[in-house]
This record gives structure tokens, C-alpha cells and sequence, in this order.
């Protein structure tokens, strides 16, 4: 499959609590750097003729508003914890504008978790204004989004399966702690790689700072961000200083063009 330029806008870059943390005072939180504010993680993913986002988090109504987002085809899901998930009721702006339906996919678990949190929009009897979607159930294989090709890649957060995407050159995977040899085959060849570095101090669930530069030194990608960050990892301006090469942290709005 052929892929088409495609603008990479960060949506969010923070884990779970976001950045600043509520009641937290430390240096971080308290920072006046624009780049260590930070929204819950996800992504808009834009081509010429498509535009997707991966994963509606808590914050995804205001991260539409602050793009200035008037039109979604789709919406892919990583895993169903609620830092990921929790917004998804607000497509229903896009449903009315757009008078259509969304498609959104899914793997089976994460499916079961939409299906829970949000019943009324399933039901066989809907009252106006609840949001629409067509729901696809992902397997492992690639599929097509519009022009914008999807390869998932599988990944491990502690034991629960959570789903990275390749689009062309440009690979995106948060919250994991693992990654299968046989998964790391798909991401070989990408230009640009996002991983999850939480923080220094190793985690049961989350890829630290310097397992990320591992992954990215042994797979050879030319570029690598760093996403869902905690406010523990440290001040943006100063851990970016101490990055190697062609590894950076990632940050709210950025921006990156590939192909």
C-alpha cells in the first residue's frame, strides 16, 4: 500500500494524571515552559483527503478545539483504559457537522470496554444527540483508513495487549513495557518512531527513559519521540539536552510532516 504525505500532530504527550498533576508543586508542575504542559496522550494523523486520531482521552474536546479539527473520519483505539477512551462521546460534534457517522476500531477487549462506557450509543433504541459510530473490530492484519495505511502493531502493557500503528514511515506506540521480537519486525524500515517514557525509575507497565533509547538505538530508526511522560521524567528543556542523537521528547502540538 502506497502512502500519501501525512501530517503527525500531537494531540497530547502526558500519561494518565497529565501534566501539571493536580496538587502537585514540584518543578516540573510548576514549570512557565509551555513544553512541559501536558495533555493526555493521543494523535491526529492527516493526509491530503483523510484525517484520523489515535485515541480520545479525557482531554479530547478541548485538543479538538485547540486544533481547530473540522472534520474525522476515524478514530483508532490503542487499549481501553480511560486515559485513552474517556472522550470518545464528543465525536458526536463531528457526527452532526459531518452528518455521518464515525468509524472507529478497535481490538475485542478494548470493544468490550467502549460497549460498557458508553451502552446508550449502542442501544437498539437511541435518543437524539448521542454520538455514532461503526465500530470495527481489529485483527493483526493491515488495513486502509481512507488513503492513510494502518499496519497494527502488537505490544505489552505489563500483561494487557495494547496496539501501536504503523502509517507508512511514521510508527506510534504508548503505554507498553514490551515488545515481542516478531512486532519489532514491523516497525523495522519506519523513519519515525514514537514510544512511551514515562520516567527515570522503572515501572511494571511503562518502557522508562532508557528503555526507549534502547528500542529506538536497536531498531535503527532515524528519529525517535518520546510521548506519554510523567511529570517524574523532569524538566522538558533539560532532559532534552541529554538525549543522543536523533532521539527527542515529544510535546503538545508538535508538529511533523513525512513523505
Amino acid at each position: 500500500m502506497s502512502t500519501p504525505p501525512l501530517t503527525i500532530t500531537f494531540l497530547g504527550t502526558g500519561t494518565s494524571s497529565g501534566v501539571p498533576m493536580i496538587g502537585c508543586d514540584c518543578e516540573v508542575c510548576t514549570s512557565t515552559d509551555a513544553k512541559d504542559t501536558r495533555l493526555r496522550s493521543s494523535i491526529l494523523v492527516s493526509s491530503p483527503t483523510t484525517t484520523l486520531v489515535v485515541d480520545t482521552g479525557p482531554d479530547f474536546r478541548f485538543q479538538m478545539l485547540r486544533q481547530n479539527v473540522k472534520k474525522l473520519d476515524a478514530v483508532l483505539f490503542t487499549h481501553p483504559h480511560k486515559d485513552h477512551i474517556a472522550g470518545l462521546d464528543d465525536v458526536k460534534a463531528f457526527n452532526f457537522f459531518m452528518q455521518k457517522p464515525i468509524d472507529i476500531y478497535a481490538n475485542s477487549l478494548t470493544e468490550e470496554a467502549l460497549r460498557r462506557d458508553f451502552y446508550y450509543a449502542f442501544e437498539d433504541r437511541k435518543y437524539p444527540g448521542i454520538p455514532e459510530f461503526n465500530l470495527h473490530t481489529l485483527s493483526m492484519d493491515s488495513f486502509l483508513v481512507g488513503d492513510i495505511p494502518v499496519t497494527p502493531i502488537l505490544v505489552w502493557h505489563f500483561k494487557m495487549p495494547v496496539l501501536g500503528f504503523r502509517f507508512g514511515a511514521f510508527t506510534y506506540i504508548t503505554d507498553a513495557n514490551k515488545i515481542d521480537e516478531t512486532e519489532m519486525e514491523k516497525i523495522k524500515g519506519s523513519e519515525v518512531l514514537v514510544l512511551n517514557a514515562l520516567r527515570h525509575k522503572a515501572h511494571i507497565s511503562h518502557f522508562t527513559i532508557d528503555d526507549a533509547i534502547a528500542i529506538a538505538k536497536k531498531l535503527k530508526v532515524p528519529t525517535a519521540y518520546f510521548t506519554h511522560i510523567s511529570h517524574q521524567l523532569g524538566l522538558h528543556a533539560e532532559i532534552e539536552k541529554t538525549l543522543p542523537e536523533g532521539i527527542h521528547l515529544a510535546y503538545d502540538q508538535l508538529r511533523l510532516k513525512i513523505g
